[in-house]
């Protein structure tokens, strides 16, 4: 990550996925709601959520050993002053095995999460017609149509993690079964769109979703993906 003593003012995304040490289970379940108060403290955090993550990557029971942070800072030297000074940050630090973060300049977003898009902000990143992208589906589930989503979504997704092209892929969520995210990584953004489009089982969820009327508010994003720092399950992507 860039320090603090850098000045770069270009509004930046950032994902983390974080695995607590096998003790720290207690202390990370948490966080989910201690973790809050701080984190609206932070200088240049435009907007952040702190969520859990699938049993098995995607299930609608939880991990408590692996948690997502996803981020829009004002600047990369606002995200960089978090990274390597907030006591908070400090703490995960202390408590987890291993931290993989991402920087992610948005390409293409759309829709809502919690009333806006935090994605929807000029951007330098060209078009990636190479190298990595990374992939956000976001949703809020109408209550009574979780069963039909959790029937036909969740072994969806859970493919796409085997699909050819993915580096790494999960299950993130802000409130079980209601509040569900998924994010990918992806080798090259053909490689995400064969997915996409040819995919069966996805094609039948995606017409699926549009006549139940699943979602109460959902997004979808596509991101250039800059730089990443760490491991995920003991791998650099």
């Amino acid at each position: 990550m860039q320090r603090c003593s850098d000045t770069l003012f270009l509004v930046l995304t950032t994902l983390s996925i974080l695995t607590l040490l096998p003790d720290q289970k207690r202390w990370g379940f948490a966080q989910m709601g201690t973790a809050q108060g701080p984190l609206r403290q932070v200088p240049g955090l435009q907007f952040q959520k702190l969520l859990g993550s699938g049993a098995g990557g995607f299930g609608a029971l939880p991990n408590l050993w692996r948690y997502g942070l996803m981020a829009v800072w004002e600047s990369a030297e606002a995200a960089a002053c978090f990274f390597a000074e907030h006591p908070l940050w400090q703490q995960y630090q202390q408590r987890t095995s291993e931290i993989w973060t991402a920087e992610l300049a948005p390409l293409k977003s759309h829709g809502l999460w919690d009333g806006v898009n935090p994605f929807a902000y000029p951007t330098q990143a060209p078009e990636a017609t190479t190298g990595p992208v990374a992939v956000l589906t976001r949703a809020s589930i109408r209550l009574h149509k979780t069963p039909r989503f959790w029937r036909y979504v969740a072994p969806t997704s859970a493919t796409v993690a085997h699909a050819p092209g993915v580096r790494a892929a999960i299950g993130l969520g802000e409130l079980p079964v209601v509040r569900q995210a998924t994010f990918s990584l992806w080798e090259s953004a053909q490689a995400m769109q064969d997915y996409a489009y040819r995919s069966d089982k996805h094609k039948q969820v995606i017409k699926l979703t549009r006549q139940e009327n699943w979602y109460g508010e959902e997004l979808f994003a596509r991101f250039r993906v800059l730089r990443t720092e760490g491991t995920w399950d003991g791998r650099a992507l």
